[in-house]
This record gives C-alpha cells, structure tokens and sequence, in this order.
C-alpha cells in the first residue's frame, strides 16, 4: 500500500509518497497546479503496482482543483479535516518540529498510513463531479496564464522598478487581491516614488493601503521608499513604458479576476 500525502497551497501542492513502516518512495516535492506536472504526477501514481490512497487536507478552497483532476482520473482521493490533521500533529509523531510543506506532506503521508483503513473516499454526485471536473480543468488552464502573465510583469519590473516584487505578497485567492499588482498600478516607475520626500511617500502608501483595504505600514512605506532610491532603472518614466506595465498589471488582473470566480463556485458546489 502506497499512502500519498498531499500539502496543498496556492498554485502548488507538496507531495509525499510513503509505503507502510515510513518507506518514502518519492518526494517529498512540488507539484504546480498546470496540466503539464499534473499529468505527470497522475502518470507517476498509476505506475505504481500497489494500492495507492491519496490523502489531503481540506483547505478551504486550494485542494479543490488537484482533488477533482485526481476523482477524474479515477484515483482514491480522501480529504481530512483540518481539526482531524491538528489532533494528529500533537500526538508526537516525530516527524514534525518545524512546519514546511515537505513536512506537511510526510505528515500527511503518515496519516493514511496509520489510518490506512479508516480513510473515506471522496465521492460526488454525478452532476457535482461534472461541474468540478469542468471547473478544474479550467483552473488549470488560467493558473498557467496566470503564471506567464506574472513573469510578463516581473520581467517589465526588472526594468522599471529592479527589486520591488520581493517586497509584495501576490495573487491570494481568498480575497481575489494582488498588492503587487495594485501598487504598480498606482505607482508603476520608481521615479514616481523617488520624486517625493520620504514623508510624502509615506503618507501617499498609508492613504493607498487603507483604500485599498491592505496593512498600513509605515516601516514598509519607508523600506520601499529607501529600495526604490537604490534601484537604477534602465527604462524611463515615459507613456511608453508606462502603458507596458499598465496593460501587463491589466492582464494579470483580468486573469486573477477569473480564477477568483473558478475558485468560489468550486467552494459552493463542494458544500453541497
């Protein structure tokens, strides 16, 4: 018997193939949420010549995407509650002294393995499976634009603004926000922050941030203020440049509008 343990995040889910006794067989490793690593790790799982159980945490709405992909192929797929998954980090099962996914994954391994008979399988009606399984395949697709459209815009911020995206959280698909994308939309060249006083910045970030519902920070307004007199840009603050980064902020946008939407109404249907 094969356990799969499965820690899914945003865009990427942290695999762990695991035999009985604590054998790992592969992994742990990442897998993105695109068509073309997915059907590799499907491939992967149906090569194996024993019973294989995926095991997963529910986790509000990213395992939605690779638990369908998985019930569409036909593998066992069994989703644990996240109180389930907390009683069993606290019973010392010395795998785990620092959380990473790699842990997480061996963790969750370990479960099925320990709870190998227990395991419930995932099921769905079959007009609730249709729509997941369409939904899914769609997700895939607009998270591999979303992937490229993301690079489009890092690559023009390597020119415009050399040093910003590390300073910024991206796409959360709980709320459908992207601050790195809302800040270049408002500011978009680094001259735009360096011809003002560090007071001015500030005070224009703090008014930005509260319109915009994010953490008003200061000491963030202040180490960005301090990059962005650092940084050399090597395109310059025209109408030229400033439509490419406009268009690409666009783009990124328009696609993380739709995998919000893709996302929320897999959380609907999944609570039928």
């Amino acid at each position: 018997m094969i356990s799969v343990g499965v820690d899914v995040s945003k865009g990427k889910s942290t695999v762990c193939c695991m035999r009985d006794y604590g054998e790992i067989i592969a992994g742990p490793m990442d897998i993105s949420h695109v068509d073309t690593e997915m059907r590799v790790f499907a491939k992967m799982l149906a090569g194996f010549r024993e019973e294989v159980r995926v095991v997963m945490e529910a986790t509000g709405i990213y395992h939605l995407p690779i638990m369908s992909y998985l019930l569409e192929r036909g593998f066992f797929v069994s989703v644990i509650n996240p109180y389930q998954m907390k009683q069993y980090r606290t019973e010392g099962q010395g795998l785990r002294k620092v959380k990473t996914d790699k842990a997480d994954s061996m963790l969750i391994a370990k479960y099925g393995i320990d709870h190998w008979a227990s395991l419930k399988k995932k099921s769905e009606t079959d007009d609730i499976y249709e729509e997941l399984s369409v939904l899914s395949r769609q997700y895939r697709h607009y998270m591999r634009v979303h992937v490229e459209s993301l690079l489009e815009l890092t690559h023009i911020l390597d020119y415009t603004m050399p040093g910003l995206k590390e300073q910024f959280n991206g796409w959360d698909a709980n709320t459908g926000k992207d601050k790195l994308a809302d800040f270049v939309m408002q500011y978009w060249h680094y001259e735009n922050i360096t011809k003002r006083s560090e007071k001015q910045f500030v005070e224009s970030y703090l008014k930005w941030a509260k319109r915009k519902g994010y953490q008003q920070s200061q000491e963030k307004a202040s180490k960005i203020y301090s990059i962005a007199k650092e940084g050399i840009p090597t395109l310059p603050a025209t109408q030229t440049t400033k439509m490419l980064v406009i268009q690409a902020v666009g783009v990124l946008n328009r696609v993380d509008e739709t995998l919000y939407t893709i996302l929320s109404r897999m959380q609907e249907i999944a609570k039928r």
